[in-house]
C-alpha cells in the first residue's frame, strides 16, 4: 500500500474521478466530506455512493454550518445566476470555502498520518473561484508546512490537484479508464424536486464535457 491520503469527496464526478485515481496509485484514502447547508445537499448521498463503490473503509462526513457565517447561492438561498464562469465572480461562490475545507482536511490529515490532500479541482471550474487555483493551492501548502506539528517536522500534508490542468471532458476520459460510474456523480447547483436544472453553469459545464469526451451522460443516478 502507497502513502495515506485525505481525499475531499464533494459527491461531483470530479471529485469521483480524483478518488479512483488516487486509489489507483495505491493511496489509502479517507475520504473526507462536508454538509456545510448547500442548497444541493443531493451531493452528499452520491458521495456516500461513491465512497462504497471504491470499496473505500474510512468516510467521515462532517457538518459545518458555513451558511451562518459565508455568502454566496449554495448556501444563503440567493438566486443562482447563469452568467458563465468566465464572467465575474459567479453567484455559487462561496466565501473561501475551499479555504476552510483544506484548512480541516489539514487537521484529519495530521491526525491520520496522510502526506496528501486530494481534490477534483477541475480546470474547467478554474473561471471564477480565486480559491481554486494552483497559487491558492501553493500558499495552502505553506500554511500546512507551517502551522502543523508534522509540517514543522518536515512531513507536512501537501495539496494533490491531479485534475488541475484538465479539461472536463479529458477528467470524463480519465474517470471512465478508471471505471467511475458517472451516474453516482451530482453536478447541479439549483436541483428542481430532486432533479437537475439543466441550466446552471454546474449543468451545462457537464453537457458540454460529456459532449466533447463523446462519452453518454446517463444521468445524475441514485
Amino acid at each position: 500500500m502507497g502513502s495515506k491520503a485525505v481525499v475531499l469527496l464533494s459527491g461531483g464526478l470530479d471529485s469521483a474521478v480524483a478518488a479512483a485515481l488516487a486509489k489507483s496509485r495505491g493511496r489509502e484514502i479517507t475520504a473526507l466530506s462536508f454538509d456545510y447547508g448547500q442548497r444541493h445537499a443531493l451531493e452528499l448521498k452520491r458521495a456516500r455512493a461513491q465512497a462504497k463503490a471504491l470499496g473505500l473503509k474510512k468516510y467521515v462526513v462532517l457538518k459545518l454550518p458555513l451558511g451562518r457565517l459565508a455568502k454566496g447561492a449554495l448556501v444563503d438561498g440567493t438566486k443562482v445566476n447563469q452568467k458563465g464562469l468566465k464572467k465575474g465572480k459567479p453567484s455559487t461562490y462561496v466565501s473561501f470555502r475551499n479555504g476552510v475545507f483544506l484548512s480541516l482536511a489539514a487537521s484529519l490529515a495530521e491526525a491520520e498520518g496522510a502526506s496528501e490532500i486530494w481534490g477534483g479541482w477541475c480546470g474547467d471550474d478554474f473561471g471564477g473561484y480565486p480559491d481554486c487555483r494552483a497559487d491558492f493551492f501553493r500558499a495552502m501548502n505553506r500554511l500546512i508546512a507551517l502551522g502543523s506539528w508534522a509540517g514543522r517536522e518536515g512531513r507536512g500534508a501537501r495539496v494533490v490537484a491531479p485534475l488541475a490542468r484538465l479539461s472536463k471532458a479529458a477528467t470524463l476520459k480519465l474517470g471512465a479508464k478508471l471505471g467511475v460510474d458517472f451516474t453516482k456523480t451530482w453536478s447541479c447547483y439549483a436541483p428542481r424536486r430532486g432533479k437537475p436544472c439543466g441550466s446552471c453553469d454546474a449543468c451545462r459545464v457537464r453537457q458540454r464535457g460529456f459532449k466533447e469526451a463523446k462519452i453518454a451522460d446517463r444521468g445524475m443516478g441514485s
